[in-house]
């Protein structure tokens, strides 16, 4: 190997735990990625922040509100 007695700066360089947790990291998530991706071909439509409609039925059905008021 060519440069390999050279001394070429990695000799002194130790890879322990310590050195792994102070790397900064900054590399987006799969899905950021994704969705950044699909947003650069095509515009999402906007999309209220809130919505006056329950976000899943279950959660404001009938079932658990009989049950809320028997405490």
């Amino acid at each position: 190997m060519p440069g390999a007695g050279a001394g070429d700066g990695w000799d002194d360089v130790v890879l322990d735990a310590d050195f792994i947790r102070a790397a900064a990291t900054a590399e987006p998530s799969a899905r950021a990625r994704m969705l950044a991706a699909r947003w650069r071909r095509e515009q999402p439509e906007p999309q209220p922040w809130r919505s006056d409609e329950p976000p899943a039925g279950w959660f404001f059905g009938k079932a658990r509100r009989r049950r809320w008021r028997r405490r």
